[in-house]
């Protein structure tokens, strides 16, 4: 008996097709991701610099970039785009809280769930980057106001940790951005304690001064 195989083959050349198609797609999404997440880090870098303009110029080009990636991405392969757009956001939050603006929505940013909260947690590390800055050029009003900001955003996004299998990666970032909070902790409360024996010195500097 012959076993007609025309319908296995007219099968496997649409599977062929699909994969193909999968496997191009997805080289271009992991090139472009790349692109994507150094964007994100040069507009990071200008921020820390005070160069802002350079900061929105590179954020619109990740934007751009990021629709582009959607588009190839469908939803077969959303997946990939998980890391950039983690990057992007840390950028955005980033850029909100030096420029004291509301920290954007998820929707507004067009990322996936899993993204929006990684890249919120990843912002906290650079946010203590911001805090000894500030410590360093004698803020230390500034530097307590970003500290609090850094630790509610901690906060809003513990919760969070008990998705854990569904938004992989999140309690693991949650461990690290608890750890930054208890250092950046440490370092803002002997700010203040220096800060106001500086003050009490100066005082009685002051008093000393007017009793000659």
């Amino acid at each position: 008996m012959k076993v007609k195989l025309k319908k296995l083959e007219e099968s496997l050349d649409l599977i062929s097709n699909s994969l193909e198609d999968l496997q191009k797609r997805r080289e271009l999404l992991l090139k472009n991701s790349r692109d994507a997440i150094s964007l994100s880090a040069k507009a990071i870098v200008a921020m820390h610099t005070n160069d802002m303009k350079l900061a929105q110029n590179r954020l619109k080009d990740v934007r751009k970039l990021l629709r582009e990636l959607r588009i190839i991405a469908k939803r077969d392969l959303r997946r990939y785009l998980v890391s950039p757009e983690t990057e992007y956001v840390e950028a955005e939050v980033l850029f909100a809280i030096i420029n004291n603006r509301p920290i954007p929505s998820r929707k507004s940013l067009s990322v996936c769930d899993s993204s929006y909260l990684l890249g919120i947690l990843d912002a906290i590390g650079e946010v203590k980057r911001l805090i000894l800055d500030r410590i360093r050029e004698g803020r230390s009003e500034v530097a307590s106001e970003l500290f609090s900001t850094a630790e509610n955003l901690y906060i809003l996004i513990s919760p969070f940790a008990a998705y854990d299998r569904v938004a992989d990666g999140t309690k693991r970032k949650l461990d690290v951005a608890r750890k930054l909070i208890e250092g950046t902790r440490a370092i803002v409360t002997e700010e203040k304690r220096r800060a106001v024996l500086v003050r009490r010195i100066e005082s009685l500097s002051n008093e000393i001064e007017v009793t000659k």
